[in-house]
């Protein structure tokens, strides 16, 4: 016998799940303090979930910046295990977005988006700075905004998974995981996509890094 609990069918192309353009995006990195726009380049540059970001640390940094090891997350303001273990990850990104973590780590020991107080920001009130440039949509859409740059670029499937945490799908993705660690080959598709957006005037006029203009291949 089908017992029925009167609980609605969730259809997962149904599900509204916003996310921001090209434009939009540089919008909003113009429309916020400096402090806050290197925040949501650093999302919508690595897709990163913002409990990751709001972990990180300068010592998770590889020595030219291009390299971020995820380790931890934060949730409700307590460090912890990433979501899943495929979330303990290395991510790669391009050089011009490699300067903003450069240069905001400079002199840090702690959490490289913090308070007064060194605590990590409250995922409330880095939702306000957004929601305050215009944009109502949720922190997750950088995040989607990324997945879409990494699948308009034809980036291989295993290395999307890689940078994005996502969980491995057949056996052949564990049989293939020493592709995680070639460097070389992460770097080169990492250089081809690109951000998929500008930071060329977006930062605001505390901004004194010169960034050049990054195109997806």
């Amino acid at each position: 016998m089908r017992l029925f609990v009167g609980m609605p069918i969730v259809k997962k192309e149904e599900q509204h799940r916003p996310t921001v353009n090209e434009t939009e995006l540089g919008e909003i990195l113009s429309g916020t303090k400096r402090w806050y726009a290197v925040l949501f380049a650093l999302l919508a540059g690595t897709g990163l979930r913002i409990g990751e970001a709001l972990a990180l640390k300068s010592t998770v940094l590889s020595p030219d910046c291009r390299v971020l090891s995820v380790r931890h997350s934060i949730w409700h303001g307590q460090l912890q295990q990433p979501k899943t273990p495929n979330a303990v990850r290395k991510v790669d990104f391009p050089e011009p977005l490699a300067r903003l973590p450069r240069d905001h780590a400079r002199n840090k020991s702690g959490y490289l988006f913090a308070t007064s107080t060194g605590q990590p920001l409250s995922q409330r009130n880095v939702l306000r700075a957004l929601h305050a440039t215009g944009k109502r949509v949720g922190l997750h859409a950088f995040r989607r905004f990324r997945a879409e740059t990494l699948r308009r670029a034809g980036v291989p499937e295993d290395l999307t998974t890689l940078w994005m945490g996502h969980s491995k799908k057949s056996v052949t993705d564990y049989y293939a995981r020493g592709l995680h660690n070639d460097k070389a080959w992460r770097r080169e598709w990492c250089d081809r996509v690109g951000l998929g957006f500008s930071l060329v005037g977006r930062l605001g006029p505390q901004n004194v890094l010169q960034i050049e203009e990054v195109k997806v291949a």
